[in-house]
């Protein structure tokens, strides 16, 4: 009966998109998904990646993102990594916005302003297991989490779902949507996934070699919110067109790399490629989000993640395609408010390999 229900519930997401059917679902788990020597592991809290294990050059095996052994960990942690933040990613300014005519005061988390959504966001909540298959042609598993009016501050009734899905050798697509029931209100979901394609605990990644196919940027005041102007990279520290290595210029920065970039092109579109030459594993990132924001994890400090491994500054590096910082107040900036009728949508899609591709 129990797959049963589960099938009909998958049925009802390839058709819509959304499952209003729920499994009884009241704590945490950790779920797995494999094809060939490709896996990864998630856990409903936070709708997060927990480990996510690709081959290098030589067909050895790592674990190429950051995370902590135990589920109590993520639950105990202020840090979201490898969660869906939201429902607001990125910084808000002051923690509060208006829209029409009301104003909505939110809980700040980093000085005066929200991130990711505050304190208690999607990254720090249990979400429901809607659909899960572990192998076969497609392993997938979705999340889904209906927040209430007022939740973390933000108005309205909303249905949100992600979905995990690998559709082939190494490639692992990421499809999130978001439903307002009731009223309008700003939606901006991001994976916050930290990664280094040496392994988890091979150290920093400095000397990787990292490709961002956006020729401008939103620049950010000492608060790291955004001015409201955008900027061309070209000649800067933050031209990435070409591939350079991440280190070769971190230290001209005032603050290191926390950056929006605007993505060229529309639809789906390449993000990014990184490369770490000593395993040959490359990763490409393509999305149909506006923005990627590019964390060269500077705050990362002292954290004891898995295995009992230290990870020290640098020991990973975000890709949060996105939409723009403080939208909600940035008029000229793309609109993050998703109204009744016309749900948000942000895909993704993770490409490994170790072969170059095509940039």
């Amino acid at each position: 009966m129990t797959k049963i229900s589960v099938l009909a519930c998958f049925l009802i997401l390839v058709a819509y998109g959304f499952a209003e059917c729920y499994a009884a679902q009241e704590q945490a788990g950790i779920y797995r998904l494999k094809k060939g020597n490709f896996s990864a592991t998630f856990t409903n809290w936070g709708a997060s990646v927990l480990s996510l294990i690709v081959p290098d050059k030589n067909g050895h095996l790592a674990d190429v993102v950051l995370g902590y052994d135990s589920i109590e960990d993520y639950t105990k942690s202020s840090w979201p990594v490898g969660a869906i933040v939201g429902r607001v990613a990125n910084r808000i300014r002051g923690a509060q916005f208006s829209l029409n005519g009301t104003r909505y005061k939110l809980v700040a988390n980093e000085g005066n302003n929200t991130l990711h959504g505050g304190p208690k966001g999607l990254g720090h909540l249990i979400w429901k297991v809607s659909s899960h298959q572990e192998e076969g042609a497609v392993p997938h598993i979705q999340f889904t989490y209906r927040s209430s009016d007022g939740e973390a501050g933000f108005p309205g009734d909303l249905l949100v779902s992600v979905s995990y899905v690998f559709v082939g050798d190494n490639k692992m697509a990421v499809t999130m949507k978001a439903s307002a029931l009731n009223k309008p209100t700003p939606v901006n979901l991001a994976q916050h996934a930290y990664w280094n394609l040496g392994g988890h605990n091979s150290g920093d990644i400095l000397s990787h070699e990292l490709q961002i196919f956006g020729s401008h940027i939103t620049p950010v005041d000492n608060q790291l919110i955004p001015t409201g102007i955008i900027v061309p990279v070209n000649g800067t520290p933050y031209d990435f067109l070409k591939p350079q290595t991440i280190g070769s210029r971190i230290k001209q920065l005032p603050d290191e790399y926390d950056t929006n970039y605007v993505l060229d092109g529309s639809g789906i579109k390449k993000a990014a490629i990184l490369h770490h030459k000593e395993s040959g594993r490359y990763l490409e990132m393509s999305s149909n989000a506006p923005g990627l924001q590019f964390y060269s994890g500077k705050a990362v400090k002292d954290i004891k993640g898995k295995g009992g491994y230290i990870y020290k500054i640098h020991a990973g590096l975000c890709f949060e395609t996105q939409g723009f910082p403080d939208a909600v107040n940035q008029p000229n900036f793309p609109s993050q408010i998703v109204n009744k009728g016309k749900p948000y949508m942000h895909s993704m899609l993770y490409e490994f390999s170790t072969k170059a591709p095509d940039a």
